[in-house]
């Protein structure tokens, strides 16, 4: 069981990384978290910054995907003499759990990050990241999705809750061979921690209160 709660820990100190907060407080000197919406991802960094809210985007998503891959090495046979026993063929652990439970970690990490007293982002970007890395086909559709959405209505957040509410379907129906109950589990969890975290943007899409995304330099 130790391999499992190692890859939780590196996965949740790589997504707790907050490079939005980093960023706007080197290039700016500002505090994210006093601008807009008080969020650290690369939405609220884009509406002062738009360079900076790509780079946050960018940062965000490659830690996700930075940690399940780590988990896929870990996983590898040849890390047997690091973690002897688990790789004999009684204890073998399956890679794409170990990858599920990292993307899950991720994402925990950068929505409740230790740095910043547990108060993160909504954990898009870095899902997105780790998704690629678990089921890359099913990510390009849902990202077709958030596109449609998008462009369609402006709302990021409305775009970014249906995607992610996809990505479990499609990634089962695209990867029937890796979906074990428990692995689809775990993507599940990611999905709904994520729209959970949208909770208040819910209340202002019911509300027809939403605010839609315009970038502005200032």
């Amino acid at each position: 069981m130790a391999i499992y709660f190692i890859v939780a820990g590196i996965a949740y100190l790589l997504g707790s990384i907050p490079f939005g907060y980093i960023l706007m407080r080197v290039f700016r000197g500002e505090d994210v978290r006093a601008i807009g919406s008080g969020n650290i991802g690369a939405t609220n960094v884009a509406r002062k910054a738009p360079g900076l809210g790509v780079a946050t985007l960018i940062l965000d998503a490659m830690k996700g995907f930075a940690a399940v891959y780590i988990a896929l090495a870990v996983a590898d046979s040849r890390l047997n003499l690091i973690f002897p026993g688990y790789f004999n063929g009684t204890y073998h652990v399956p890679p794409i759990l170990l990858m599920a439970i990292a993307a899950v970690f991720a994402i925990l990490g950068h929505v409740f990050p230790v740095w910043l007293k547990f108060k993160g982002g909504k954990g898009v970007a870095t899902g997105v990241g780790a998704f690629i890395a678990l089921a890359p086909k099913a990510v390009l559709i849902v990202l077709l999705i958030f596109v449609v959405i998008v462009a369609a209505f402006r709302y990021i957040s409305l775009g970014s809750i249906v995607a992610t509410a996809a990505f479990p379907l499609f990634a089962w129906l695209l990867y029937r061979y890796q979906a074990t109950p428990a692995v689809f589990a775990a993507m599940v969890c990611a999905s709904a921690l994520i729209i959970a975290k949208h909770h208040e943007n819910i209340r202002r899409l019911l509300a027809g209160t939403e605010h839609r995304f315009e970038l502005k330099q200032r």
